[in-house]
């Protein structure tokens, strides 16, 4: 069992080499994100829905989350120790070689009803977001358009559980906003975001 779980691992290591090298990395930096693509995928275009893609991101975003996540004022156990790499690597270089990566918008198959409700129901979200979800980042509104509804939906609930970097002003204010949004309606908010491209 153990000799097939090395070489799943192994597998996920050498594909996302290969793909990093097929997605041209940037001045090195694709060498440096090699762990970050076992789980966002190559050049960050992640394929799994509970994963964001960091394809595209803008760099004041990234750069705060990864010293969020780095200093455990974003809680996530998973993420806590590959930030603090990613801040010994050279955050800079790696938010630039991300954000000049090629966005494609989720895979993930939709539901239309559930898209259509979730297009009403963000009447309260078009004005940080923006009608396509694009947000701003030097206002700390990330660009949510095409990420993948499962990881939409479990931010989602972070921010109304105010479990997402507790005491900052835009999780206060997502808190307040989502307090009596139910959670259907969350579900109903991703796919919508998720069906922007």
């Amino acid at each position: 069992m153990r000799v097939l779980l090395a070489a799943g691992v192994l597998g996920v290591v050498v594909a996302a080499t290969a793909a990093l090298a097929a997605a041209g990395p940037l001045d090195g930096a694709g060498s440096k994100v090699l762990n970050c693509a076992a789980c966002h995928g190559a050049a960050g275009q992640s394929r799994s829905d509970a994963m964001p893609i960091l394809a595209g991101a803008h760099p004041v975003y990234f750069k705060k989350a990864i010293q969020d996540y780095a200093s455990g004022k974003r809680l996530s156990p998973e993420m806590e120790p590959y930030a603090k790499q990613v801040l010994v690597l050279g955050l800079d270089e790696i938010a630039a070689y991300f954000a000049a990566q090629r966005r494609e918008p989720s895979r993930v198959k939709l539901d239309a009803a559930a898209v259509e409700r979730g297009r009403t129901a963000s009447t309260q979200c078009a004005p940080c977001h923006g009608p396509a979800g694009k947000g701003d980042a030097d206002k700390g509104v990330p660009d949510i358009g095409g990420q993948p509804p499962g990881y939409l939906r479990n931010q989602l609930l972070l921010f109304k559980a105010e479990r997402r970097s507790p005491g900052d002003e835009a999780v206060t204010k997502m808190k307040a906003l989502l307090k009596a949004v139910p959670d259907d309606t969350l579900g109903d908010l991703a796919a919508y975001y998720s069906s922007l491209r």
